[in-house]
């Protein structure tokens, strides 16, 4: 499958209580290792980029992630796998231009 053939998705990652700087570096590198083993398996998963959400008090409480793969599932298994939330998985739509 070319990379012109998968599919957008967008992922809400809440959490329950918010984390540091620190780990979300530390799921950050979780993430990058599972997104390796998945593609040594044949699966086709790319991370394209991820939007941090944060407080009043600036601590982080989730993100918003958008990935490229095959299909929704492989998604929600990179999240079991890397230990993340997936609040939410969709298809990526048209986005709205801004002002």
């Amino acid at each position: 499958m070319s990379e012109q053939e998968l599919t957008d998705f967008l992922i809400l990652r809440s959490l329950d209580e918010p984390i540091t700087e620190d780990e979300l570096e530390d799921a950050a590198a979780q993430s990058g290792d599972v997104l390796q083993e998945l593609r040594a398996e044949g699966n086709e998963i790319r991370w394209i980029e991820s939007e941090i959400m944060t407080n009043e008090d600036g601590e982080i409480t989730g993100t918003f992630c958008q990935y490229r793969a095959e299909e929704k599932e492989i998604i929600h298994e990179h999240a079991d796998r890397a230990g993340l939330p997936a609040t939410r998985v969709d298809r990526r739509g048209e986005p709205l231009e801004g002002e």
